[in-house]
Protein backbone atom coordinates (compact mmCIF):
# COMPACT_ATOMS: atom_id res chain seq x y z
CA UNK A 1 0.00 0.00 0.00
CA UNK A 2 1.28 3.84 -0.69
CA UNK A 3 0.74 7.43 0.88
CA UNK A 4 0.61 9.17 -2.13
CA UNK A 5 1.47 13.53 -1.02
CA UNK A 6 -0.60 15.31 -3.35
CA UNK A 7 -0.11 19.40 -3.60
CA UNK A 8 -3.71 20.99 -3.00
CA UNK A 9 -3.12 23.85 -4.75
CA UNK A 10 -3.14 27.67 -3.86
CA UNK A 11 -6.73 27.60 -3.16
CA UNK A 12 -9.02 27.00 -5.83
CA UNK A 13 -10.42 23.40 -6.07
CA UNK A 14 -9.79 23.77 -9.59
CA UNK A 15 -5.81 24.47 -9.68
CA UNK A 16 -5.53 20.95 -8.37
CA UNK A 17 -3.35 18.57 -10.73
CA UNK A 18 -5.29 15.95 -12.64
CA UNK A 19 -2.67 13.63 -11.17
CA UNK A 20 -3.99 14.44 -8.15
CA UNK A 21 -7.44 14.55 -8.16
CA UNK A 22 -7.41 10.96 -9.51
CA UNK A 23 -5.76 10.05 -6.73
CA UNK A 24 -7.94 11.17 -4.38
CA UNK A 25 -10.39 9.59 -6.42
CA UNK A 26 -9.03 6.15 -5.41
CA UNK A 27 -7.76 6.75 -1.99
CA UNK A 28 -9.78 4.88 0.76
CA UNK A 29 -8.06 7.23 3.07
CA UNK A 30 -7.54 11.02 2.91
CA UNK A 31 -5.21 12.81 5.76
CA UNK A 32 -5.63 16.81 4.93
CA UNK A 33 -4.51 20.07 6.30
CA UNK A 34 -7.74 21.63 7.15
CA UNK A 35 -6.44 24.89 8.01
CA UNK A 36 -5.38 25.24 4.42
CA UNK A 37 -7.14 22.87 1.64
CA UNK A 38 -9.98 23.83 0.57
CA UNK A 39 -12.94 21.21 1.39
CA UNK A 40 -14.49 21.16 -1.69
CA UNK A 41 -11.16 18.90 -2.72
CA UNK A 42 -12.79 16.22 -0.46
CA UNK A 43 -15.84 15.63 -2.41
CA UNK A 44 -12.73 13.77 -4.59
CA UNK A 45 -12.74 11.57 -2.12
CA UNK A 46 -14.61 8.05 -2.99
CA UNK A 47 -18.14 7.04 -1.11
CA UNK A 48 -17.41 5.31 2.15
CA UNK A 49 -13.78 6.98 2.78
CA UNK A 50 -12.25 8.12 5.97
CA UNK A 51 -11.74 11.33 6.02
CA UNK A 52 -9.11 13.02 8.89
CA UNK A 53 -8.33 16.56 9.71
CA UNK A 54 -5.02 16.50 10.66
CA UNK A 55 -4.39 20.15 11.42
CA UNK A 56 -4.93 19.76 15.50
CA UNK A 57 -2.65 16.05 15.04
CA UNK A 58 1.11 15.31 15.89
CA UNK A 59 3.79 13.73 14.05
CA UNK A 60 3.09 10.73 15.85
CA UNK A 61 -0.56 10.60 14.94
CA UNK A 62 -0.36 11.18 11.22
CA UNK A 63 2.03 8.58 10.76
CA UNK A 64 -0.20 6.26 13.12
CA UNK A 65 -2.58 7.11 10.56
CA UNK A 66 -1.00 5.88 7.48
CA UNK A 67 0.19 2.89 9.60
CA UNK A 68 -3.10 1.98 9.88
CA UNK A 69 -4.22 2.48 6.59
CA UNK A 70 -1.72 0.61 5.28
CA UNK A 71 -1.97 -2.44 7.39
CA UNK A 72 -5.65 -2.51 6.77
CA UNK A 73 -4.49 -2.57 2.82
CA UNK A 74 -5.82 0.89 1.74
CA UNK A 75 -3.72 3.55 -0.19
CA UNK A 76 -3.62 7.09 1.61
CA UNK A 77 -3.72 10.41 -0.27
CA UNK A 78 -2.23 12.67 1.88
CA UNK A 79 -3.10 16.24 0.88
CA UNK A 80 -1.10 19.58 1.29
CA UNK A 81 -1.68 23.10 0.86
CA UNK A 82 0.35 24.63 -2.05
CA UNK A 83 3.24 22.37 -3.46
CA UNK A 84 5.04 19.81 -1.48
CA UNK A 85 8.74 21.35 -2.03
CA UNK A 86 9.04 24.09 -0.03
CA UNK A 87 7.82 24.67 3.85
CA UNK A 88 5.18 21.70 3.41
CA UNK A 89 6.62 19.63 6.83
CA UNK A 90 6.63 16.65 3.87
CA UNK A 91 10.22 15.76 4.56
CA UNK A 92 9.90 14.83 7.96
CA UNK A 93 6.68 12.59 7.52
CA UNK A 94 8.71 10.81 4.30
CA UNK A 95 11.39 10.32 6.80
CA UNK A 96 9.34 8.15 9.20
CA UNK A 97 7.12 6.81 6.20
CA UNK A 98 10.31 4.84 4.91
CA UNK A 99 11.80 4.08 8.17
CA UNK A 100 8.72 1.84 8.32
CA UNK A 101 8.75 0.24 5.23
CA UNK A 102 5.89 2.42 3.43
CA UNK A 103 5.81 3.15 -0.05
CA UNK A 104 5.31 6.96 -0.68
CA UNK A 105 4.59 8.95 -3.71
CA UNK A 106 4.75 12.73 -4.69
CA UNK A 107 2.52 14.98 -6.43
CA UNK A 108 3.42 18.55 -7.26
CA UNK A 109 0.98 21.27 -6.42
CA UNK A 110 0.51 24.93 -8.36
CA UNK A 111 2.78 27.28 -5.38
CA UNK A 112 1.69 29.72 -3.74
CA UNK A 113 4.02 32.19 -5.08
CA UNK A 114 3.05 31.50 -9.08
CA UNK A 115 -1.01 31.67 -7.87
CA UNK A 116 0.06 34.97 -6.35
CA UNK A 117 2.13 35.98 -9.46
CA UNK A 118 -1.14 34.89 -11.75
CA UNK A 119 -3.79 36.84 -9.72
CA UNK A 120 -0.95 40.09 -10.33
CA UNK A 121 -1.22 39.04 -13.85
CA UNK A 122 2.64 39.36 -13.83
CA UNK A 123 6.02 37.42 -14.87
CA UNK A 124 8.15 37.61 -11.99
CA UNK A 125 11.30 37.59 -14.52
CA UNK A 126 11.84 40.08 -17.38
CA UNK A 127 14.89 40.51 -19.57
CA UNK A 128 17.53 42.81 -18.41
CA UNK A 129 15.40 43.39 -14.80
CA UNK A 130 15.66 40.37 -13.27
CA UNK A 131 16.07 36.80 -14.22
CA UNK A 132 15.85 35.29 -10.63
CA UNK A 133 12.97 34.70 -7.94
CA UNK A 134 14.23 34.09 -4.53
CA UNK A 135 11.97 32.14 -2.14
CA UNK A 136 12.21 32.39 0.95
CA UNK A 137 10.65 33.06 4.22
CA UNK A 138 11.53 34.79 7.89
CA UNK A 139 12.62 32.86 10.90
CA UNK A 140 9.58 32.05 12.95
CA UNK A 141 8.52 29.37 16.29
CA UNK A 142 8.47 26.15 13.80
CA UNK A 143 11.21 27.10 12.44
CA UNK A 144 14.32 29.62 12.45
CA UNK A 145 16.63 30.74 9.44
CA UNK A 146 20.30 29.40 8.73
CA UNK A 147 22.91 31.88 9.34
CA UNK A 148 23.45 32.10 5.89
CA UNK A 149 19.76 32.82 4.93
CA UNK A 150 19.42 36.47 5.56
CA UNK A 151 17.56 38.83 3.89
CA UNK A 152 20.26 41.05 3.49
CA UNK A 153 22.05 38.62 1.19
CA UNK A 154 19.26 37.68 -0.73
CA UNK A 155 18.54 41.70 -0.96
CA UNK A 156 21.64 42.35 -2.21
CA UNK A 157 21.29 39.99 -5.47
CA UNK A 158 18.35 42.72 -6.27
CA UNK A 159 16.36 39.14 -7.37
CA UNK A 160 12.46 39.17 -7.76
CA UNK A 161 11.69 38.03 -3.67
CA UNK A 162 8.58 36.05 -2.92
CA UNK A 163 8.70 36.14 0.83
CA UNK A 164 6.39 33.72 2.44
CA UNK A 165 5.34 33.44 6.40
CA UNK A 166 6.44 36.77 7.09
CA UNK A 167 3.09 39.57 6.86
CA UNK A 168 3.49 39.45 10.49
CA UNK A 169 6.94 41.14 10.44
CA UNK A 170 6.05 43.40 7.68
CA UNK A 171 7.96 46.23 9.74
CA UNK A 172 10.97 44.37 9.54
CA UNK A 173 11.42 42.75 6.43
CA UNK A 174 10.74 47.08 4.94
CA UNK A 175 13.09 47.94 7.08
CA UNK A 176 15.69 45.29 5.84
CA UNK A 177 15.18 46.01 2.04
CA UNK A 178 14.83 49.55 1.86
CA UNK A 179 18.26 50.42 1.64
CA UNK A 180 18.89 47.57 -1.21
CA UNK A 181 15.88 48.14 -3.03
CA UNK A 182 14.57 51.69 -2.54
CA UNK A 183 11.53 53.00 -0.58
CA UNK A 184 10.24 53.43 -4.10
CA UNK A 185 10.54 49.67 -5.30
CA UNK A 186 7.04 48.38 -6.49
CA UNK A 187 5.69 45.53 -3.74
CA UNK A 188 2.42 43.89 -3.64
CA UNK A 189 0.94 41.90 -1.41
CA UNK A 190 -1.40 38.89 -2.28
CA UNK A 191 -3.96 37.77 0.69
CA UNK A 192 -5.05 34.03 -0.21
CA UNK A 193 -4.27 33.79 -3.57
CA UNK A 194 -7.48 32.03 -5.84
CA UNK A 195 -9.62 32.10 -2.58
CA UNK A 196 -12.79 33.58 -2.27
CA UNK A 197 -11.75 36.28 -0.19
CA UNK A 198 -8.22 36.92 -2.29
CA UNK A 199 -7.28 40.44 -1.82
CA UNK A 200 -4.50 42.42 -3.48
CA UNK A 201 -2.55 45.06 -2.27
CA UNK A 202 -0.02 47.05 -5.06
CA UNK A 203 2.22 49.95 -3.20
CA UNK A 204 6.04 50.63 -2.97
CA UNK A 205 8.49 49.55 -0.16
CA UNK A 206 7.71 52.75 1.23
CA UNK A 207 3.53 52.50 1.60
CA UNK A 208 2.90 49.31 1.87
CA UNK A 209 3.17 48.82 5.36
CA UNK A 210 0.71 51.50 6.09
CA UNK A 211 -1.44 49.84 3.39
CA UNK A 212 -1.60 46.20 5.08
CA UNK A 213 -2.20 47.99 8.45
CA UNK A 214 -5.46 49.79 7.17
CA UNK A 215 -6.45 46.30 5.73
CA UNK A 216 -5.49 43.99 9.12
CA UNK A 217 -4.11 41.00 7.06
CA UNK A 218 -1.65 39.28 9.57
CA UNK A 219 -1.96 35.67 8.01
CA UNK A 220 -1.96 33.61 4.98
CA UNK A 221 -0.42 36.41 2.52
CA UNK A 222 2.70 36.58 -0.07
CA UNK A 223 5.11 39.48 0.12
CA UNK A 224 6.81 40.19 -3.55
CA UNK A 225 9.00 42.39 -4.04
CA UNK A 226 11.17 43.73 -7.31
CA UNK A 227 11.53 45.97 -10.36
CA UNK A 228 9.60 43.57 -11.95
CA UNK A 229 6.08 44.32 -10.72
CA UNK A 230 5.96 47.71 -12.19
CA UNK A 231 8.26 47.64 -15.11
CA UNK A 232 6.84 48.64 -18.45
CA UNK A 233 9.86 49.78 -20.22
CA UNK A 234 11.82 46.70 -20.49
CA UNK A 235 13.74 44.70 -23.78
CA UNK A 236 11.48 42.07 -25.49
CA UNK A 237 13.37 38.90 -25.13
CA UNK A 238 15.30 37.28 -27.65
CA UNK A 239 13.32 34.36 -27.89
CA UNK A 240 10.45 35.78 -30.62
CA UNK A 241 12.97 38.06 -32.20
CA UNK A 242 12.07 37.09 -36.14
CA UNK A 243 15.83 37.74 -36.36
CA UNK A 244 17.14 35.28 -33.69
CA UNK A 245 17.22 31.75 -35.18
CA UNK A 246 17.46 28.82 -32.82
CA UNK A 247 16.96 25.51 -32.79
CA UNK A 248 13.16 24.63 -33.28
CA UNK A 249 12.17 27.92 -35.61
CA UNK A 250 13.66 25.87 -38.49
CA UNK A 251 14.09 29.05 -40.61
CA UNK A 252 16.82 30.15 -42.96
CA UNK A 253 19.67 32.52 -41.96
Amino acid sequence: MTVHFIGAGPGAPDLITVRGRDLIGRCPVCLYAGSLVPPALLAHCPSGARIVDTAPLSLDEIVAECRRATDDGHDVARLHSGDLSVWSAMGEQLRRLRAEGIAVTVTPGVPSFAAAAAVLGQELTLPEVAQSVVLTRTSGRASAMPPGETLEAFAATGATLAIHLSIHVLDKVVATLVPHYGADCPTSIVYRATWPDERVIRATLGTIAAEVARQSIERTALILVGEVLDAGDFRDSALYDAAYQRRFRGRGA
